[in-house]
């Protein structure tokens, strides 16, 4: 059996691989990057939430402990760049072979056959085309496991889910990752400047204890927390009712930092331009008028989303709204649901029309947040089984998620008002809640 996966995220792949290899098989893996962990390394600085107990794949431990590999302490809690230089590289070098770098897939078809032609899709194998260094070549195989994730593809600053007016042309001054302040010339960057962090994720609450931080030791640097809710909420997360103890204190730290002083809050606001000035910096618009002073740097942390493009002559049954798996969804729906509520799910709802296909990893997820690796080392697992044709293993559900200690959902947008005037659902008006002013 030949099974293939392409990467972009840089873990899932190594999973699913040692999940194949478990079962006396021999994957095939076609990474887009020069090494493992390539995306991984772009947020190398960022420490994990999850311990090193939550972070390394049983049958991937199990492969690489005969090699004299060195299990890390489960209660640690590693950086991106140690837990690619602890586990995923040394995972890729077990797989030897089966993995092939600067190999990036750019189409998935049933061999040929368009979308549209129902005859022999059950029967013809899928051909993957791939681009490399030395050109493009075409590979046959009878299942496909996208786990290239979604890192290439962030949100924009547009409230709208487009860019903003005038974001583009601003590229110079935003961007779309947690800063390395450890890195002299980031840090350069962003001292003493006025900077604006948007989103209200786990990255966004990275981002402002590193900046609040900045500011505490530089005190002309101001740290402006554009939020599109209404209010801060939930926003912190669960604290200590997180089952994810660094979760849990990451909320709190930021929290801690806001009402320091170190950051002002603007609550209600949606961005829908980007005014530059002749100095170059930025005033940021909102879609109902509302004017901010100018900053010097954008940090956009909105989420991501899945690139669809070189899936489009498979069939795939997508939710309408977070372009995840129909079947997965209604679980992981941030309007719905927390972390904690969704259940560990595998083949049977990440299943597909098209036979043998499936999406797993954050790109399984679409545009839904706070994906863990445990969901999907638990996901590949019951993939493999099922294309395997081990369908008792790919229905047993062997995870239990933590819960975020956070109820009611994500509060992704606020709910309506009722208009004094007496229409429905008049949206409130942006409100600028400062928690604290910068001394």
């Amino acid at each position: 059996m030949n099974f293939l996966k392409r990467i972009f995220i840089g873990f899932l792949w190594l999973a699913a691989a040692a999940h194949v290899m478990s079962r006396g098989e021999m994957p095939l893996v076609l990474e887009a990057g020069p090494s493992a962990g390539h995306a991984v390394a772009q947020w190398n600085h960022v420490r994990l939430f999850s311990s090193w107990s939550e972070l390394v794949d049983p049958a991937a431990g199990r492969l690489l402990e005969p090699a004299g590999w060195q299990r890390p302490a489960g209660q640690e809690y590693p950086t991106g760049a140690e837990w690619t230089q602890r586990y995923l590289r040394p995972l890729a070098d077990a797989l030897g072979d089966c993995v092939r770098f600067g190999a990036r897939v750019v189409g998935v078809a049933r061999r040929g056959r368009d979308r549209v032609v129902d005859a022999g899709r059950d029967v013809e194998p899928l051909t993957v085309h791939v681009e490399t260094a030395q050109g493009e070549e075409r590979i046959t195989a009878r299942a496909v496991i996208d786990a290239s994730g979604t890192w290439g593809a962030p949100n924009p600053l547009g409230g709208d889910g487009l860019p903003a007016v005038g974001e583009r042309d601003a590229a110079g001054r935003i961007v779309y990752r947690v800063p390395d302040l450890a890195d002299p010339g980031e840090r350069q960057r962003y001292t003493g400047k006025r900077i604006a962090i948007a989103g209200a994720g786990h990255s966004a609450l990275t981002a402002l204890v590193a900046l609040a931080g900045l500011a505490e030791e530089h005190p002309g640097t101001q740290v402006l927390w554009l939020l599109r809710r209404g209010a801060t909420g939930a926003v912190f997360g669960g604290g200590d009712a997180d089952q994810l103890p660094a979760r849990g204190a990451l909320g709190q730290r930021a929290r801690a930092a806001a009402q320091a002083g170190y950051v002002q809050v603007v609550t209600g606001f949606r961005t829908a331009e980007v005014d530059a000035d002749a100095d170059g910096r930025l005033a940021l618009v909102s879609q109902d008028g509302h004017k901010l002073e100018p900053v010097d740097e954008v940090v956009v942390l909105t989420g991501f989303r899945p690139d669809l493009s070189w899936l489009s002559e498979v069939r795939l049954d997508l939710d309408p709204v977070l372009q995840a798996p129909r079947a997965l969804a209604p679980l992981i729906d941030p309007n719905v649901h927390s972390c904690g509520t969704v259940y560990a799910h595998g083949a049977a709802e990440l299943a597909q029309p098209e036979p043998n296909v499936y999406l797993v990893g954050m790109k399984s997820y679409g545009r839904a947040p706070t994906f863990l690796a445990m969901t999907g080392y638990e996901q590949v697992r019951s993939v493999v089984a099922a294309i395997s044709g081990d369908h008792e293993s790919a229905a047993r559900v062997e995870l239990t998620l933590p819960d975020t200690g956070v109820c009611g959902g994500a509060g992704v947008f606020d709910e309506p008002t009722q208009a004094a005037t007496g229409g429905c659902c008049a949206p409130a008006g942006p409100v600028a809640v400062s928690i604290g002013e910068a001394p």
